[in-house]
């Protein structure tokens, strides 16, 4: 069979026999100083100031969340779009949060928001909180300005797409902030984790107290001095003082050691899955019942899984059932379309239409890529896409 994913992490058995040393020699199992080196490495990586390590992708969405309204960039009520197509936990925080959520729809071609969907609720809304999906993204240079011209804080859910460059800018730069998850089967593992990222202070000091407790004893001594002097706190109390809404939210060491041994390997991932991709959609384009994917204006394409959307419902179900015959693991296109879950309409203040990912949802499906796959089963993929 072939499986979505194929190991806990890239390069396995090194990683393991370097964890299992890490653990016997560790003085100190919670967060501390691999996890701080993690988000150095990760941060210049990345090209961004400051990178925060979180738990997981989906803590770090609502951490990005609390602290922007914690720092009054967001308010209560205020509307924010998403990705109709996207994971639960991109919109639960908005929600949970007290937000208006706003779904916009995205393009088949590229699966994702496009400066003409977005075009139609930009004026109405106060945010967008975009998700990168699977590795692409629309023309995102485009997305900014607009965001960049109508008042719109552009956020970046970019947990399917670490390491994807568009117009020589990766995907999770051109937000305000934006967000990435190091759960088992994404470009980058560290087990459970996430990541967010962004070039501005204020914003980096209120998530330390956004992951921890909401307390300031991971903030630099000159913030936690100003801290002190505002609220008149006896140095006694300080570091049992919660000054912001918070959460319990941190990595463990063991979390930050694998992202540190991983980062090693970041370029290796992304290219070997961008190769494997390219292969995919070459053979996708040769097949009429697929619907084609837009990709020229992509640089480098860290491709998350291959997605494959058909014309119509009978190539669906054939190809599903291909697929399945030939025991390739499949799934949903990330999830769906969102607004059409049980949790969506139960909190929902209104009825929305998206029709694209509505599409996406009843007739597409993928299946994984990922840079263990071998020759053989790249090639028997190809063929699978081909009708061969």
């Amino acid at each position: 069979m072939i499986k979505l994913i194929k190991s806990s992490f890239y390069k396995e058995k090194d990683t393991r026999k370097a964890l299992s040393d890490f653990v016997l020699s560790a003085e100190n199992m919670s967060m501390d100083k691999e996890c701080a080196k993690f988000e150095e490495g990760f941060a210049k990586k990345q090209g961004r100031k400051y990178a925060v390590f979180v738990n997981s992708g989906s803590s770090a969405n609502l951490a990005l969340i609390q602290a922007l309204l914690n720092l009054g960039e967001l308010k209560k009520g205020d509307k924010v779009g998403f990705s109709a197509l996207t994971w639960a936990t991109n919109v639960m925080p908005l929600i949970q949060l007290g937000l208006e959520p706003v779904a916009i729809d995205c393009e088949l071609d590229t699966l994702n928001i496009s400066p003409e969907t977005l075009s139609e609720k930009t004026g109405g809304i106060d945010a967008l909180f975009i998700t990168n999906v699977l590795g692409f993204s629309d023309r995102m240079d485009e997305i900014k300005k607009m965001c960049d011209e109508r008042g719109v804080l552009l956020l970046e859910d970019n947990c399917e797409s670490l390491g994807s460059i568009t117009k020589g800018v990766r995907l999770g730069n051109f937000g305000f902030a934006s967000t990435f998850s190091c759960f088992v089967g994404h470009q980058f593992s560290t087990i459970e984790g996430g990541m967010i990222c962004t070039d501005d202070e204020d914003l980096h000091q209120m998530l330390l107290m956004v992951r921890a407790h909401g307390w300031n004893r991971n903030l630099k001594p000159e913030h936690q001095q100003k801290l002190r002097e505002k609220h008149n706190i006896h140095p006694f109390y300080d570091k049992y003082t919660f000054h912001e809404l918070g959460y319990n939210i941190r990595p463990m060491e063991i979390n930050g050691f694998l992202g540190n041994v991983q980062l090693g390997y970041w370029d290796e991932i992304v290219g070997k899955r961008e190769a494997n991709f390219r292969r995919f959609h070459e053979s996708a384009q040769k097949n009429p019942e697929i619907i084609p994917l837009e990709i020229g204006h992509m640089d480098v394409i860290s491709n998350f899984a291959m997605p494959l959307v058909f014309k119509n419902e009978e190539a669906y179900l054939e190809y599903r059932k291909k697929f399945e015959d030939a025991e390739v693991e499949i799934r949903p296109i990330i999830s769906g379309e969102i607004i059409s879950h049980p949790f969506y309409k139960k909190h929902s203040i209104k009825e929305e239409e998206t029709p694209n990912a509505r599409l996406v949802h009843v007739r597409g499906f993928y299946f994984g890529n990922n840079p263990e796959l071998d020759e053989s089963e790249v090639e028997f993929l190809c063929n699978l896409l081909e009708n061969k």
